[in-house]
């Protein structure tokens, strides 16, 4: 009885020694660097949703997102892979420390996980919303392309309608019915974008405008941009 005991405790302690290699969560690589910058521009209180994709993946091409969303769970006091964790939220911590302006940074500076700091950002930036759509509705109101070229143009509408989905509350029907009500909706919202694209354009587009709105039914404003272009 005593042997099978000590056989079923050196399986228990050879099955609690986890390999780290290059897919497990807690592995780093000789290229991560506590002062690595993982996305183009650090946060500083504004567009906190773009800000929040870009982090996202990046962290997901690091296979580290589990440490900000909680799904990689802490080990137990006494695991052997405690320091391995220890060592890849402390990694985590400082990419998320270096993409925020120095303010934030400091104000999250003593949270002991990544978790943490994500859950703080998330509720003292994620929540105000209804004044970011306001503010992204307004810069659309008044967005033309002015001295801009059309790329230029489109870039900016295009970004500001891709960071707007992330704030919109709507949920489309998901069931499979036969009046066709989600396609019609979809495609009534696109149309409405491409006329406010258009509607942008300078005068000098006026031609190849009205020849974009004369094609039924209109056409996607990627076929659009295509067609300017």
């Amino acid at each position: 009885m005593a042997e099978q005991s000590q056989v079923q405790t050196s399986a228990d302690a050879a099955s609690s020694k986890a390999v780290i290699d290059s897919s497990h969560p807690y592995f780093i690589s000789s290229s991560d660097s506590p002062g690595t910058l993982l996305v183009n521009s650090v946060f500083d209180g504004k567009s906190f949703g773009g800000w929040k994709r870009a982090m996202w993946i990046a962290l997901t091409a690091k296979n580290k997102s589990g440490f900000v969303d909680g799904t990689t769970k802490e080990p137990m006091e006494g695991s052997d892979l405690r320091s391995a964790w220890c060592r890849s939220n402390n990694m985590v911590i400082s990419w998320l420390l270096n993409s925020l302006s120095r303010d934030i940074s400091e104000s999250v500076l003593y949270y002991a996980t990544a978790k943490d700091i994500w859950e703080e950002l998330e509720a003292r930036f994620g929540q105000s919303s209804g004044a970011r759509l306001y503010q992204l509705q307004k810069e659309l109101s008044d967005l033309v392309q002015g001295p801009s070229d059309i790329a230029t143009y489109f870039t900016k509408i295009k970004r500001l309608w891709d960071e707007l989905d992330t704030l919109d509350s709507f949920i489309p029907c998901s069931c499979d019915c036969t009046c066709k009500a989600k396609e019609k909706n979809i495609k009534s919202k696109q149309d409405e974008r491409l006329v406010k694209f258009l509607m942008g354009l300078n005068d000098s587009y006026c031609g190849a405008r009205g020849n974009i709105l004369m094609i039924s039914p209109l056409p996607t404003i990627s076929n659009a941009y295509a067609l300017l272009v």
